[in-house]
C-alpha cells in the first residue's frame, strides 16, 4: 500500500473534520468537493428524500444534475442495500457510496477519479466508504444548525403536526451488535398520530410503537407527550407497567376531552432473547421465525394508553436467534383501495416473509412494505401507518453496515 497516497487521504479526512466545525449546512457538499478535488477526485451528496422514493443531489457549483429515483437505479440500489459500487471505466470513473449515520441511511455519495489510475487504487473503495461514514456523521449535526439539508429531503410542505412529530423521533435504524430496529412512517408530511420509540442500554433494548387517537395536530400532541412521558418514566428506571402508567397520568393531567393513544411497549433481552411486552388497544405484533410468521403476541393486554387500568400485566416470549419481530399500526392493515379491499395482516405478513427471503436490511424490508401500502390505496393514506421491524440477529446488524461489492451482486431480486 502507498504511504504517500495514505497520508494524502488522512490529510482530507484531517481538513474535512477540522473545517465541519464552522461549515454552514449549505458549504457541506461543496466543502466536501474541494476537499477531495485535491486528490483528483471529485464528490457529489445525494440525500434521500422523506418519502424514500428519490435521491436529491445538494447543490453546489457546476450545473445540476437530477434528482435519482431509488427503485431502477445503481445509486438507488447502493443506497438500498447498503452496498457500495463502482460505474464506468477510465477517466470519469465512479464509485458510488451509501451514507449513513450510524446505520441510519441518509443517501449517497459519488466519487468520480479524475483519472483511472486515482480511482484503481487497491483502497479506493475502503477510503470512499471512509469519507462517507464521517460525512453522514457530521451532517447529522450540521442540519442541527440550518434548514438547508432539510428542505433538500422534502418535495413538498410538512404539516405542523408532522413537524413536531418528527423532531420527537429517533433515527429511522439502529444497529447493535445482536439487534437491529427500523421504523417507516407515512404519509410522511402529513403524519401526526403514530410514533415510535427505541433505546438500548445494559443489554436490554426498549420499544414502543403508539397510535394516538384523531388526526392532525391534536393526535400530534398526544403522541409526543405519550413519547415524553415514556422516555421520563424510562430514564428514571421504569419499568413497562411505570411507563404505561406515567402516560395514562400525562395525557389525563394535560388534556380535558379524554386523549388516548394504543400502544405495544416491550423491552427485548439481548443476551438470552426474553421479550417482555403490554398491549394497551393496539394491533397484536408478529414473530417471524426462520422467515416465516409463527406467532401474534395477543397476551399483556390492558386499556389503551390515557385510560388508567390497574390490572395491566406484563406478558412473555421468547426469542431464537434470528426472529424479527413486526410491530405496526393500523393504518397498514386498514389501509384500502377506492373499492373498499382492505391490505389486511395477511398481505402485510407475505411481503415481510418475501423479503426476508430475499435477505434484504431491515430498513429496506420496512421501506418496500409502506411503498406497498401506498400504492395498494392508490391515492394519499386516510390514516398514518407506522411499521417497526426488530431483528435480533448479529448477521442482520452486520447486513446494515456499508460495504464494498460488484453491481452484479446488488441486483434486484427477481
Amino acid at each position: 500500500m502507498d504511504r504517500a497516497t495514505d497520508l494524502r487521504w488522512y490529510e482530507a479526512l484531517q481538513q474535512i473534520l477540522a473545517g465541519a466545525h464552522l461549515w454552514r449546512p449549505d458549504e457541506v457538499a461543496p466543502a466536501l468537493d474541494v476537499v477531495m478535488a485535491r486528490l483528483r477526485i471529485r464528490t457529489r451528496i445525494w440525500v434521500v428524500n422523506y418519502e424514500q422514493t428519490a435521491l436529491t443531489p445538494l447543490p453546489q457549483p457546476g450545473p445540476a444534475p437530477e434528482v435519482l429515483p431509488i427503485d431502477g437505479t445503481l445509486p438507488g440500489r447502493v443506497f438500498t442495500r447498503v452496498r457500495s459500487a463502482p460505474a464506468g471505466d477510465g477517466p470519469g470513473y465512479r464509485w458510488w457510496t451509501p451514507m449513513v449515520d450510524g446505520t441510519d441511511r441518509l443517501g449517497v455519495i459519488e466519487f468520480v477519479g479524475g483519472d483511472a489510475a486515482v480511482a484503481r487504487e487497491e483502497a479506493f473503495p475502503e477510503r470512499c466508504e471512509l469519507v462517507a461514514g464521517l460525512v453522514g456523521h457530521l451532517m447529522n449535526s450540521a442540519k442541527q444548525r440550518g434548514d438547508h439539508l432539510e428542505r433538500a429531503r422534502r418535495s413538498q410542505p410538512m404539516s405542523t403536526a408532522a413537524e413536531l412529530l418528527w423532531a420527537s423521533l429517533p433515527p429511522l435504524t439502529a444497529s447493535f451488535d445482536r439487534a437491529v430496529v427500523s421504523a417507516v412512517l407515512q404519509p410522511c408530511y402529513d403524519v401526526g398520530g403514530d410514533g415510535f420509540d427505541y433505546a438500548v442500554d445494559d443489554g436490554v433494548m426498549w420499544l414502543a410503537v403508539l397510535d394516538a387517537a384523531g388526526r392532525g395536530l391534536e393526535a400530534g400532541l398526544t403522541c409526543t407527550v405519550a413519547l415524553a412521558a415514556l422516555r421520563a418514566a424510562r430514564r428514571a428506571g421504569g419499568g413497562l407497567v411505570d411507563q404505561a402508567r406515567a402516560v395514562d397520568t400525562a395525557l389525563t393531567g394535560q388534556f380535558r376531552d379524554s386523549r388516548f393513544a394504543t400502544a405495544v411497549l416491550a423491552e427485548l433481552h439481548l443476551d438470552t432473547g426474553r421479550l417482555r411486552y403490554l398491549n394497551a388497544g393496539h394491533p397484536a405484533p408478529v414473530v417471524l421465525r426462520g422467515g416465516r410468521a409463527v406467532l401474534e403476541l395477543k397476551a399483556g393486554r390492558r386499556l389503551p394508553l390515557g385510560l388508567p387500568d390497574a390490572a395491566a400485566e406484563v406478558a412473555e416470549e421468547t426469542f431464537e436467534p434470528d426472529d424479527r419481530l413486526l410491530l405496526y399500526t393500523d393504518g397498514v392493515t386498514e389501509a384500502r383501495t377506492s373499492g373498499g379491499e382492505r391490505f389486511g395482516l395477511f398481505r402485510m405478513i407475505d411481503l415481510v416473509e418475501r423479503n426476508a427471503a430475499a435477505a434484504l436490511p431491515a430498513p429496506e424490508t420496512v421501506r418496500r412494505l409502506a411503498r406497498a401500502v401506498i400504492e395498494h390505496q392508490g391515492r394519499p393514506p386516510a390514516d398514518d401507518a407506522t411499521l417497526v421491524l426488530v431483528e435480533w440477529s448479529a448477521a442482520a446488524s452486520l447486513n446494515t453496515l456499508p460495504t464494498a461489492t460488484q453491481p452484479d451482486e446488488i441486483e434486484e431480486p427477481a
